[in-house]
């Protein structure tokens, strides 16, 4: 009966995993401190806009029901 080939232990799965990783993140193109800041703005102003927009049609569509809930008794 054949035995299965032994599997690397843990510890050198980890350290396998964590070159790559470090290999991976030195190809990462990084941005900048100033397009940091750009994009951080981005978000944060799209967040507002999009917070706001939620914000007056759920204030228009309870308006609404609550409308058709007093027309109807």
């Amino acid at each position: 009966m054949a035995t299965a080939p032994s599997k690397p232990a843990l510890w050198v799965k980890l350290t396998k995993f964590l070159r790559e990783v470090r290999s991976e993140m030195r190809k990462v193109s990084w941005p900048s401190r100033k397009e940091l800041i750009t994009y951080t703005i981005v978000v944060i102003i799209t967040m507002i806009v999009v917070a706001l927009f939620t914000s007056v049609v759920d204030v228009l569509i309870s308006g609404f029901l609550n409308l058709l809930a007093r027309l109807r008794g």
